[in-house]
Formats: C-alpha cells, sequence, structure tokens
C-alpha cells in the first residue's frame, strides 16, 4: 500500500475550474485562489469576488470558480491545527472570508505572494506550538499510517502495543494530538481513500474502500460524505481536481 505524505491531520487538493454544489463537512475548510477571485455563498451570506475563507465544520457553504486554481485545505477538527483554528472566528460567525490577497497575507502573516499549499501549511504550523510527543503515542501513530486498511483495528489492539490500559491510552492520545483514536484512525482511511481515487483513477471504489479499511462502499460514502461533503464518485469524476497532497 502506498504511504500517504504529508503532515497527518491535512488534506490538500489543488482544483482548476472548480464549482460545487452546497455541502457541509466535519473539517475545518481553508479555500484560497491562486490567480482569479472566485464567487461563494457561506451560510446563506453570498460573497463575490473573495479571494478565499476559513470555514469552520457543519457550515453550509458552496464555491463557483470557473476561471481560476483553488487551494482546498481540510484539517482534522481535534487535531492541534484545528484546535488552534477554533480561535480565529468573532463571536458566533462560522467563518473568515478573504477579499483581497493583502487579507490573505495578513491572516497567515506570509511574506510571500504565493499561496501555494505547502506555504500555506507552514504558516498553519508555525502557530502550533512544538509537541514533544509520548514514545507511546508515536507508537500508535505509527501503527495507524502503516496499517490502517486492517479492519479489525480496536482499542485492545493499541492495548497489546503500548500495555496501556484503554482508558489511559485514550487519554494519553487525546492529551497529545487533540484527536481521539478512533477519529485519527478513520481521518488517516479517509485521507487514503482520497489519496488512491484521486491518483489511480482506474481503481474502482469498492476495491479503494476494501483496501483502506472500509467494510464496503456504503460505509465509505457514508464516513466521506459526512467528513468532506460528497461522495466518493464526485471526487474520481472530477476531472477539473489537478493535484493532490
Amino acid at each position: 500500500m502506498k504511504k500517504l505524505p504529508g503532515n497527518p491531520f491535512i488534506l490538500a487538493l489543488t482544483a482548476r475550474n472548480l464549482t460545487v454544489a452546497i455541502h457541509q463537512h466535519s473539517a475545518y475548510q481553508i479555500v484560497l485562489s491562486n490567480d482569479e477571485p472566485f464567487d461563494s455563498t457561506i451560510d446563506g451570506q453570498f460573497h463575490k469576488a473573495i479571494n478565499g475563507f476559513l470555514i469552520k465544520p457543519q457550515v453550509t457553504h458552496l464555491c463557483v470558480a470557473e476561471n481560476g486554481t483553488l487551494n482546498v485545505l481540510n484539517i482534522e477538527p481535534y487535531s492541534s491545527v484545528g484546535l488552534e483554528l477554533s480561535n480565529c472566528f468573532e463571536g458566533d460567525r462560522g467563518y473568515v472570508v478573504f477579499n483581497s490577497r493583502a487579507e490573505v497575507r495578513q491572516f497567515f502573516q506570509l511574506e510571500t505572494n504565493s499561496f501555494e499549499i505547502s506555504t500555506i501549511i507552514n504558516a498553519l504550523l508555525s502557530k502550533v506550538a512544538t509537541t514533544s510527543y509520548d514514545e507511546r503515542v508515536t507508537k500508535m501513530v505509527d501503527y495507524i499510517r502503516t496499517n490502517y486498511f486492517e479492519r479489525d483495528i480496536s482499542p485492545q489492539t493499541f492495548t497489546d502495543l503500548v500495555f496501556l490500559s484503554p482508558s489511559r491510552l485514550a487519554s494519553l492520545f487525546k492529551e497529545q494530538t487533540g484527536s481521539s483514536l478512533s477519529k485519527y484512525l478513520l481521518w488517516t482511511r479517509l485521507r487514503q481513500a482520497i489519496y488512491i481515487t484521486l491518483s489511480e483513477k482506474d481503481r474502482g471504489l469498492t476495491d479503494i474502500a476494501y483496501d483502506t479499511g472500509f467494510y464496503d462502499l456504503p460505509q465509505f460514502n457514508k464516513y466521506m460524505h459526512e467528513m468532506f461533503g460528497m461522495p466518493p464518485i464526485a471526487l474520481k469524476h472530477n476531472s477539473d481536481l489537478i493535484q493532490v497532497y
């Protein structure tokens, strides 16, 4: 199996001429224009010719970018990066709109006009305090990233791995990562499934679902829609998606 590169809590895509219907998902999402401004409706409010936005999980939105390229970053909400983003909103508002490129640079404290995904990810990570992970947490993360496709992973799996009780290891993992073990396992499976869907378009979705730890395609569809607001078939047949990180 291919090992997914990059930060384990971030799924990033570059898309050209992307138009998506109104939806919501369980991740924080950052959408930034690489070139042309785009239109978006967020939480019922129309925003014309914007350069990007940041939204909380479960906020309804749509994008219309018919003549440009967008960088789209989805961040696992209970990760350290997601928890840092939770502090970026005013009052009860569930989104931040960037009306100009200058606003993007100011928000992410960028010294460049480049909004490449690697630049934005580095800016996000710079805001998060560096954590020295307990070796047992590192061992659990490494196990998940190596064995995510195994369908029999359970709390007992990790109890046997690090010799802690289920309650203690769950507490330790969440304390250090911000995420529960089950959410991190699901996030890893989804990221890998999306990566394969976009990089190996000749593969069938049922085959991909099975090879990334889901029991069947309906289960993959369910979690994909809950986390990212679209079924995997929408990604597979969208030829405008040009890169996945």
